[in-house]
């Protein structure tokens, strides 16, 4: 690609056999386009994470979207009748 304006589209083939100078000119030049059917862009992760929020730990994320002022009905029979599978005829 010469520039970030030019139109030019790296083919799979192409990005395959050049991977190294897709690397660096998204670095250097920005956003690289691969493919034409299905279309995918390399960006620096410094870019991406600029532009994309950071994701919490999912028991952070578990905590703060726990349903509230939800009655919900817990089972008193906690046996499970169901076959559990993979464990040794021995250990029943």
């Amino acid at each position: 690609m010469d520039s970030p304006e030019s139109d030019h589209t790296w083919t799979v083939a192409e990005a395959k056999a050049r991977l190294s100078e897709v690397l660096r000119l998204a670095e250097e030049e920005g956003p690289q386009r691969i493919g034409k059917r299905k279309s995918f862009v390399v960006v620096p992760a410094e870019t991406w994470e600029r532009h994309v929020p950071p994701r919490k730990p999912l028991g952070q994320w578990l905590v703060e979207n726990m349903p509230r002022g939800v009655n919900l009905e817990i089972p008193h029979d906690r046996s499970s009748r169901r076959e559990i599978p993979f464990t040794d005829e021995e250990d029943d």
